[in-house]
């Protein structure tokens, strides 16, 4: 109450002063351009000026008034549009998430079309397309992404070699991620794809060239990235041993593949076993009886064993001799002695294979245990007995054939 008083004490002196001001002198207003003329008293002029003032208020008040009843009259307003956006991407993709592609398509290609920030819809939209075979929708939704977003090129096309990769459009995706490994090296994501391409490629040189940089970058767990690199140079020495003729070109080519092979995984038993049946498999027999005889010197591993026991060396006698040291720390080895049979067969020394076949024969029951003993035993006129271990070994391979009906 006593805050209104004052303010009505107040008026009725600004007033009061005002009366006065008047009752002293009207004052005078003259304003002229060109033709135009205008006069009046001080106070009509200030009254003029107040009255425009109030309409100035008024106007800016209205329109006010009239802005947020449209928004919530007219459906194509800013503020209705952006409601429609927000559904749009809030729709689209949680029905990208479910695999809803065509709704999908639909929803984010309009948060798309009208949002500031379309890259997500644009990219979320690309991949539904792709999914529904609109490959070249999906490529148009990503032309449009880098049109209206330039700045977000690695995430274009890093979406991009995505889906050529699962279009099956494997010289696309190479070129793709080519170009995006040129301007960004180090990217993790990028040396990713890559790796995954090579693996669907089978071109294990290109991924054997790009395991260094997995390593440096990290881009693989420490465990993974040693499976990887076994894959990898197993598989390349493997591809190098499969010429189709065997001749010194070729041996040549695989030997320069083996120099290639860091030191650390030449001592590996895949890639070992890879080299030397390339080399055997060229007709370089005695080099690779020498591999493998300095792989299991220095460690002893079945699978090597077994290869060494098929290889024929330079000298048949002394390569059996060699096996047969290692009886000592081995003496029951199944693998071994199935070696050492074979071994005892190219020397002709029947009496010694039939006696490591049937040791080997003992501690496992291989098939191909079987199928050699049996061969000697028919040789050496026992069809009986070669009839019964022929039976013994397509019983044991019987297991692991799929159910029939």
């Amino acid at each position: 109450m006593k805050r209104l008083a004052l303010v009505l004490i107040l008026l009725l002196a600004i007033a009061g002063l005002l009366g006065w001001a008047i009752s002293q002198s009207a004052g005078y207003v003259l304003i002229t351009y060109d033709r135009f003329r205008y006069e009046s008293s001080f106070w009509v002029f200030l009254a003029l000026v107040a009255c425009l003032w109030l309409l100035a208020v008024a106007l800016h008040w209205l329109l006010g008034v009239l802005q947020v009843s449209g928004a919530l009259v007219n459906p194509w307003s800013r503020r209705h549009r952006a409601r429609r956006v927000e559904n749009a991407s809030r729709r689209g993709l949680r029905e990208l998430a479910e695999g809803q592609w065509s709704h999908a398509l639909a929803h984010l290609r309009l948060a798309a079309d009208n949002d500031r920030q379309p890259l997500v819809h644009y990219l979320g939209a690309a991949r539904a397309a792709n999914e529904l075979g609109e490959h070249e929708q999906s490529d148009e939704l990503l032309r449009k992404a880098q049109e209206r977003e330039p700045e977000a090129a690695l995430a274009i096309g890093l979406t991009q070699a995505q889906l050529q990769i699962a279009r099956g459009q494997y010289a696309e995706a190479r070129a793709s991620l080519s170009a995006l490994q040129d301007e960004h090296p180090r990217h993790p994501y990028v040396l990713a794809l890559l790796q995954q391409l090579y693996v669907q490629l089978e071109d294990w040189p290109a991924l054997c060239r790009l395991l260094p940089e997995l390593r440096k970058h990290r881009v693989l767990p420490p465990a993974r990235l040693g499976e990887l690199e076994v894959l990898a140079w197993t598989a390349a020495i493997e591809q190098a041993g499969q010429a189709a003729e065997p001749s010194e070109e070729a041996v040549q080519v695989l030997n320069q593949r083996w120099q290639t092979v860091p030191s650390a995984l030449r001592g590996g038993a895949l890639v070992v076993r890879a080299y030397a049946d390339g080399l055997n498999r060229l007709g370089a027999e005695a080099k690779a009886e020498e591999v493998l005889f300095a792989a299991i010197k220095r460690q002893f591993d079945e699978r090597l064993v077994e290869r060494y026991g098929r290889v024929r060396g330079r000298e048949p006698a002394r390569q059996l001799a060699q096996a047969e040291a290692w009886l000592k720390d081995h003496p029951d080895n199944a693998v071994l002695l199935l070696a050492l049979g074979r071994l005892s067969l190219r020397n002709e020394l029947w009496g010694k294979a039939r006696d490591y076949l049937e040791a080997s024969l003992r501690f496992d029951h291989r098939p191909e245990t079987c199928a050699e003993l049996a061969r000697l035993l028919a040789q050496l006129g026992d069809t009986e007995s070669s009839n019964r271990l022929f039976q013994q070994g397509v019983g044991l391979l019987d297991r692991t054939l799929p159910a029939t009906l």
